[in-house]
């Protein structure tokens, strides 16, 4: 699926370019913006029906990935908190942070190829910056943003197979995850940008666009009594599952290892109190959607107008030769990526 960038590409440091509302509307139309989303809409397309432990292609290099995660979660078991009198924000981060920085280019190397290495200097501030801000002390999707924006670059050099969309997703994304809650509640982070009540999360986003694609099914092909090859037009979904379960405890108990959506909801159910319908209620509104395939295109929708579309979220992300801000050749669609487009990423 789309050429690898040659060995010989010259890499350099990603910075900061969206600094206006007005340069909103180069980033929209940006070869970054195109690739990004034609990502987020491939790797939803590859875990549609999977659970995290299904069977999909898994080379050795996922495995390299999920290694340098597991450093950086034995980092946060070697920094507990310190005793403080602030509430939120325990200044220990700043110390496990300041160790993922210096430590980066070295982890990079061991995960990476000889003949990557190269890269190290324009991917390695996407990991970075993928895990919070030690200035604020909090996190929220454009740190969220800045990892995913990582894991596309590993796929773009090489670092990746283009057969390991479903284990980027399922595997080394569901374990960013893990880890990213574990950094908010041992150093009490705060919600970047938080909505409040009425966002759909404090922190994540991309978890519940493709968890409610894990939780769709597949239009599935039969043969009629002519032995004619027909389409049944209504996606199943899971099973057992329907959206207006998502806040039932027991449900979400038996499946949040599993499936990314209901991880999320188990996460949200042990850090916040009271009534579901009160302290998540852009959540329970989707309780009453009538299919996951529904509340997928509905959140993908919602995720480029409240998080792609915001200049408090842009205007951090950092743009490299990779992930550029150049005019892209190909508008992409509302439906996602165009026939005509070239599959450049996976």
């Amino acid at each position: 699926m789309g050429e690898t960038i040659p060995d010989d590409h010259v890499y350099f440091a990603p910075k900061k370019m969206v600094l206006n509302i007005g340069d909103m509307a180069t980033w929209t139309k940006s070869e970054a913006y195109n690739e990004y989303l034609g990502f987020i809409y491939a790797l939803n397309d590859s875990v549609k029906g999977k659970s995290n432990t299904s069977e999909y292609p898994c080379s050795d290099k996922v495995g390299k990935v999920l290694e340098l995660l597991e450093t950086l979660n034995t980092w946060i078991d070697e920094t507990p908190p310190i005793d403080q009198p602030q509430r939120f924000g325990n200044k220990a981060y700043k110390t496990w942070y300041q160790k993922l920085k210096q430590n980066a280019e070295r982890e990079l190397k061991i995960m990476l190829p000889e003949n990557k290495h190269n890269a190290i200097v324009e991917i390695s501030p996407y990991l970075i910056e993928g895990f919070g801000n030690d200035t604020r002390i909090d996190y929220g999707t454009g740190h969220e943003m800045s990892f995913l924006f990582f894991v596309c670059c590993l796929f773009k050099i090489g670092a990746l197979e283009q057969t390991d969309k479903a284990a980027a997703a399922c595997k080394i994304f569901s374990r960013y995850l893990e880890i990213s809650r574990k950094l908010q509640r041992t150093y009490r982070m705060e919600p970047a940008g938080s909505h409040g009540v009425w966002s759909l999360d404090d922190y994540q986003f991309v978890p519940f666009i493709w968890g409610s694609s894990q939780l769709m099914g597949k239009i599935y092909q039969v043969l009629n009594d002519h032995k004619i090859i027909i389409l049944i037009k209504k996606t199943v979904g899971h099973p057992r599952i329907e959206p207006s379960a998502l806040s039932n405890e027991p449900v979400v108990d038996d499946n949040y290892t599993n499936y990314m959506f209901f991880g999320c909801i188990k996460f949200i159910l042990q850090v916040k109190t009271g009534m579901f319908a009160e302290h998540s209620n852009q959540l329970w509104n989707i309780s009453a959607v009538g299919s996951w395939s529904k509340v997928n295109a509905g959140l993908i929708k919602m995720y480029k107008a409240e998080v792609l579309a915001k200049f408090p979220v842009i205007q951090h992300v950092l743009f490299g030769s990779l992930m550029s801000l150049k005019e892209s050749k190909f508008k992409m669609g509302p439906g996602g990526p165009p026939r005509s487009m070239p599959p450049r990423l996976p």
